[in-house]
């Protein structure tokens, strides 16, 4: 993404700490869970890649291709997913949001990608702010049953790692 180093390392930190808690996440013993844990680690690891400031390190241009081509998947097996829980409807969004921003940033590598906000953009900022505040409504703690919590199956956490991916693509989508 275009922007200035210091925020993008921020940004890089925050998705790697969110993609590797998600990692953990994928432990749990609830299969729907581990599942949505593991399509979490990649959106996280992937947003982690691609926040990298370009100052630091530009990536090839097949790069770009690359990254469309693992969200494309990533978004239609969620599609698929979706038929069983509307849970899955928003790694739809985030999937084809990062397709979307892979194909704009190998349509202009090295510089923004026009004057202005496109409408596309305008509507997934739109989208991932009120996610980004709903997220934020939603993360009030959440009481623990009568066992030991494992760390895979921690609800507060899981939605503090949701609000910190939301809060990441605003960013990455503002800077596009």
């Amino acid at each position: 993404m275009h922007g200035p180093a210091s925020p993008g390392w921020l940004l890089v930190t925050l998705c790697a700490a969110t993609g590797a808690y998600c990692l953990l996440r994928m432990r749990s013993d609830v299969e729907e869970q581990r599942r949505a844990a593991g399509g979490e680690a990649l959106m996280g690891f992937g947003m982690a890649a691609m926040a990298v400031p370009a100052a630091v390190y530009t990536p090839p241009s097949w790069a770009w291709s690359a990254y469309a081509l693992v969200f494309g998947a990533a978004a239609l097996r969620a599609l698929w997913a979706a038929r069983a829980s509307t849970h899955h409807l928003h790694h739809l969004v985030g999937a084809s949001a990062m397709v979307y921003m892979a194909v704009v940033m190998a349509a202009s590598p090295g510089h923004h990608a026009g004057s202005g906000i496109p409408l596309l953009t305008g509507v997934l900022l739109l989208y991932f702010a009120g996610y980004v505040l709903l997220s934020g409504v939603r993360l009030v703690p959440v009481a623990a049953g009568s066992g030991t919590v494992g760390w895979g199956d921690r609800p507060e956490l899981a939605r503090a790692c949701r609000l910190s991916m939301g809060i990441a693509m605003v960013a990455m989508l503002a800077t596009l």
